[in-house]
């Protein structure tokens, strides 16, 4: 008779992604305090709370996913896809330490998390990069099976050391931010050019990975929210805020048919992007003083509140049914012409 899998097998590292989207949405109500008043910052302080927790309970199962499922774990960081998700661990960590230094909360604990989630997340782009020049290995011999890797997925090893600067520079290490801030600036357009070629050349990702087209959005909002924080010219930011504001359009006009599939862990792609903007959107307009941009921030806060309270509903359905954590279906490879 078979026995079915432990669901603890299919922890894989992208549920980290929560942690993410919940991080997001503390900084970005946040940074609505200014307009909403003290009620924002305990709103900011309840959801970062959550996602402190959420992390502490995906680090302990991690744990011991690692220790009883060894081998789930090392068909994870072979996936051409999976693999990629490795990055959201220290992108966590960055997101909390500067949760925590926006909150005025734990400085020594947040300081230790953005040192440790730095160096992870320098180290997982490294190991990442490493993927293009290694020869390609024997399970997937043609060149194709490269092509399969190139999502947007990319972005989170490759871009995410952007994150770095948002609380690296408040703690006083103004030269190591830049230096992540200039290894994911430099590899913004690499990955953004790979995916195009794939779409273009090799065919479309598959339907499932679909919903990771909004991780194109939060590059141009964390890079963004940078410049603001290295204190550049507030109409630079706005350059930056506007590739944002396109991307979104962009990528908003598929949403209906993105999301036109069961609900998956890959619906939380949305989720930090889209926090990551409106936090860009409520910086900006104090920056620049633009009554219309409190008023688009406020509705951006609004769109990102409801759209990750859906995606912690159905994330909890999910859990309840048994269709999270499950065994993922086989993608087909879609041609070029579809």
């Amino acid at each position: 008779m078979h026995t079915p899998a432990s669901p603890l097998k299919f922890l894989h590292p992208g549920w980290f992604s929560l942690v993410m989207g919940l991080c997001g949405l503390a900084l970005a109500w946040h940074a609505s305090a200014a307009i909403l008043g003290e009620w924002a910052g305990g709103a900011a302080l309840v959801i970062g709370a959550l996602a402190a927790l959420l992390c502490v309970v995906l680090l302990v199962a991690s744990g011991v996913r690692w220790q009883r499922h060894p081998q789930a774990l090392a068909e994870d960081l072979r996936h051409p896809v999976r693999h990629a998700f490795l990055a959201a661990l220290p992108v966590s960590l960055l997101l909390l330490a500067t949760w925590l230094q926006a909150m005025d909360l734990a400085t020594d604990v947040a300081h230790a998390l953005w040192s440790v989630g730095a160096l992870a997340q320098l180290g997982v782009t490294v190991w990442a990069l490493s993927r293009w020049l290694a020869p390609t290995v024997a399970h997937a011999p043609d060149a194709q099976s490269l092509w399969n890797g190139v999502t947007p997925v990319l972005y989170i090893p490759v871009v995410g050391n952007v994150v770095a600067p948002l609380a690296g520079v408040a703690f006083g290490h103004p030269v190591w931010a830049a230096v992540h801030f200039g290894i994911g600036l430099f590899f913004w357009p690499v990955v953004f050019t790979l995916l195009v070629a794939r779409r273009l050349a090799h065919g479309p990702i598959p339907p499932r990975l679909h919903p990771t087209w909004f991780i194109s959005l939060a590059p141009a909002s964390v890079v963004g929210l940078c410049l603001l924080r290295f204190e550049a010219a507030p109409l630079l930011a706005a350059a930056v805020w506007g590739i944002g504001l396109f991307v979104l359009l962009w990528v908003g006009t598929q949403a209906r048919r993105f999301f036109a599939q069961p609900f998956a862990l890959t619906f939380w792609a949305v989720s930090f992007p889209l926090a990551a903007f409106t936090t860009l959107s409520f910086r900006l307009a104090q920056a620049l003083d633009l009554p219309v941009l409190r008023l688009g921030a406020l509705v951006l806060l609004a769109l990102t509140s409801v759209v990750i309270t859906a995606l912690v509903l159905a994330t909890v359905k999910g859990l309840r049914n048994g269709t999270l954590l499950a065994p993922e279906p086989v993608a087909p490879v879609v041609p070029a012409s579809a």
